[in-house]
């Protein structure tokens, strides 16, 4: 796991800003949008952070993403501008802080699961927010913890054993 630095931020705030953006400049609904971006050569971009040595803006973003995978209107079901930045801000510091590509981020949290936490997590730090899903999916954070989940599961295997007279 990688902290957050300046890179990773400015990552996050373009990245966010384009979520934002798709609502007024693409045709279809908010969850197509984010699969095919999810999954675009320009995610890739930011994930490996080349997309820094460029002048890319939020506009162009969405722009390559209809060029890679063509303009379409399906689906009717648009987010709130807010949740589109928070879930977009959200990916993006996922992928960077965990070293994870976008679409294996995509892939741990859909955005319709994302909507959903939007109200109770939007206030909390990025970091913070991160850990709950990844705690609520089961995936812990680090290997302490892990460490820790599966030597808890150690003691109640052992506990168990020996309540059944399986290891005298």
């Amino acid at each position: 796991m990688r902290k957050i630095n300046r890179d990773g931020l400015l990552l996050c705030e373009l990245q966010a800003t384009a979520f934002e953006k798709s609502i007024d400049k693409m045709e279809s609904s908010s969850e197509i949008f984010m699969r095919r971006f999810m999954k675009s050569k320009i995610a890739k971009s930011m994930d490996n952070g080349d997309i820094l040595f460029s002048n890319i803006q939020a506009n162009d973003i969405l722009q390559l993403v209809d060029e890679e995978y063509g303009a379409t209107s399906y689906g009717s079901v648009k987010y709130s501008r807010n949740e589109m930045y928070w879930i977009g801000y959200i990916y993006r510091y996922f992928s960077f802080t965990y070293e994870l590509s976008s679409s294996q981020v995509y892939k741990i949290i859909k955005p319709k699961e994302l909507r959903g936490l939007f109200l109770p997590y939007h206030t909390m730090d990025p970091a913070q927010a991160v850990e709950r899903i990844l705690e609520a999916k089961g995936m812990f954070v680090d290997a302490e913890t892990e460490l820790q989940r599966q030597y808890e599961i150690f003691k109640r295997i052992r506990t168990e054993s020996k309540k059944r007279g399986e290891n005298k």
